[in-house]
C-alpha cells in the first residue's frame, strides 16, 4: 500500500529550539512561538495545502485542548485530517463518541483518533487516573469496544471491568467512523491495538526495530481474525546537502548542558512508558543509531527521540526502507513547524511521488 504521511500541530508551542532558552546574550536567545489560534492555523493550512494527509494534534499538560483546536481550525482547511490524542479514562465511551460523531459531521469526515495511554504517574495522577500501566491499556480495550458497539446507532449493553453501560445510544452515528490509532512499545500495548485499532503506531528507531514489532503485532491481529495496519513517529531534518542537515542537528543540541541532560535522562528511566524506556536507551552508543537515524531529541525531551536527517534524497531513501519494513503511516514534526512542513513538501515529498511511495 502507498504510504500516508501526516505532519503534526504543535499546540504546545513552537520555535526554532528544541525548549525554551533562558539566559545568554540576547543574539542567541531565540523567541518561542506560543500556539496561538493564528500561528497553528498557519501550519494546519500549510499540512493541508501541501499534501500532508493529516496531522498529529496531541492532548497533555502543556497543550491545549485537542478537540477544540481542531473544531477551530476544520474550519480553515479542506482535506486535512485531524489525529486527535484521546485518553481513555478521562472522557466517558459514549460522551467521547457523541463529540466525534459530531466532529464528523461538522468537517465532512475528517477524524482520526490517537488512543493514548499515557507514561507519566505524575502526570497521569493529576488528571485523577491513578491505573497503572497494564490496567489502563486494559480500560483502553474496554473503550474502543464500546465506541465500536455504539456507531450502528443501536442501543448497546457493556459489563466489564472499567466500563458498564447500559443501552447506550448514539442516536446520530457518523457516516464514517473515526479511524483509530493504538500506540505503544509493550506487549500490552501491541495486544490492544491487535484486538481494537485499525493501525498500531510505536515512536520511530531503526527499520529493523520496528520491523520486529510490527510483524508482532499484525499477527497478533490475525489471531483476532483482523488485520492491522502499522506506523512510526519521527522528527525530520531535511536539507539540499546532508552536510547543512547534519549542522541544523549539531545546533538543536548545542546549547544543552550535561547536568539538564542528565536531569531528563533519570525522568525517562523511571517511567512506565516501555516506549519511554526504549527512547532512552537509543543513544546509549551514540546518537546516529542508524544511517540518517538521530536521537538527538531524545537527550532532554521526551517522547518520539529519533529524527531523520540528511538530504532530501538521503531522508527518502530512509522513508523508502521504513515503508518497506512495514510502516504504513509515517507521522513526522520538526523545528518549526510551519518553515519545515515547506521544506519537507518540496524537497522529500517529489522524490517520494517519483518514487510511487505517495
Amino acid at each position: 500500500m502507498s504510504l500516508h504521511l501526516y505532519w503534526f500541530l504543535p499546540s504546545h508551542g513552537d520555535g526554532r529550539d528544541l525548549a525554551e532558552r533562558r539566559g545568554g546574550p540576547r543574539s542567541t536567545t531565540i523567541t518561542r512561538r506560543k500556539p496561538t489560534l493564528g500561528y497553528l492555523g498557519q501550519v494546519a493550512r500549510a499540512a493541508d495545502q501541501l499534501g500532508f494527509e493529516g496531522v498529529l494534534t496531541p492532548a497533555g499538560l502543556f497543550c491545549e485542548d485537542a478537540w477544540v483546536v481542531a473544531s477551530a481550525l476544520a474550519a480553515q482547511t479542506d482535506r486535512l485530517k485531524f489525529m486527535i490524542a484521546i485518553r481513555p479514562g478521562l472522557v466517558a465511551p459514549l460522551l467521547a463518541a457523541q463529540m466525534a460523531a459530531t466532529f464528523q459531521r461538522i468537517s465532512g469526515d475528517r477524524l482520526q483518533f490517537n488512543v493514548v495511554i499515557g507514561g507519566d504517574p505524575d502526570e497521569q495522577h493529576r488528571f485523577g487516573d491513578w491505573l497503572d500501566h497494564d490496567a489502563r491499556y486494559e480500560r483502553a480495550g474496554e473503550f474502543l469496544r464500546i465506541l465500536s458497539g455504539v456507531w450502528d446507532g443501536k442501543p448497546y449493553t457493556f459489563d466489564g471491568v472499567h466500563y458498564q453501560v447500559r443501552d447506550a445510544l448514539l442516536t446520530r452515528p457518523p457516516a464514517v467512523p473515526p479511524t483509530v490509532f493504538l500506540g505503544g512499545s509493550s506487549g500490552a500495548a501491541r495486544q490492544a491495538a491487535a484486538e481494537h485499532a485499525e493501525v498500531y503506531l510505536t515512536w520511530g528507531e531503526s527499520p529493523g526495530g520496528l520491523a520486529g514489532m510490527f510483524k508482532q503485532a499484525r499477527q497478533e491481529a490475525e489471531e483476532h481474525g483482523r488485520a492491522l495496519s502499522c506506523g512510526t513517529r519521527l522528527h525530520v531534518i531535511t536539507r539540499e546537502t546532508a552536510d547543512e542537515a547534519w549542522a541544523e542537528a549539531d545546533r538543536l543540541i548545542a546549547g544543552l548542558d550535561a547536568e539538564t541532560i542528565a536531569a531528563a535522562q533519570r525522568r525517562f528511566a523511571a517511567s512506565e512508558s516501555e516506549g519511554q524506556r526504549r527512547m532512552a536507551a537509543l543513544h546509549g552508543g551514540g546518537l546516529e543509531i542508524y544511517p540518517n537515524v538521530w536521537t538527538g531529541y531524545g537527550l532532554a525531551r521526551p517522547g518520539p527521540a529519533a529524527a531523520l536527517v540528511g538530504s532530501h534524497a538521503e531522508v527518502a531513501d530512509r522513508i523508502a526502507e521504513f515503508h518497506a519494513a512495514g510502516a504504513d503511516h509515517l507521522i513526522l514534526s520538526a523545528q518549526p513547524h510551519l518553515e519545515e512542513a515547506y521544506t519537507f513538501a518540496e524537497g522529500v515529498m517529489p522524490i517520494l511521488r517519483a518514487r510511487g511511495l505517495l
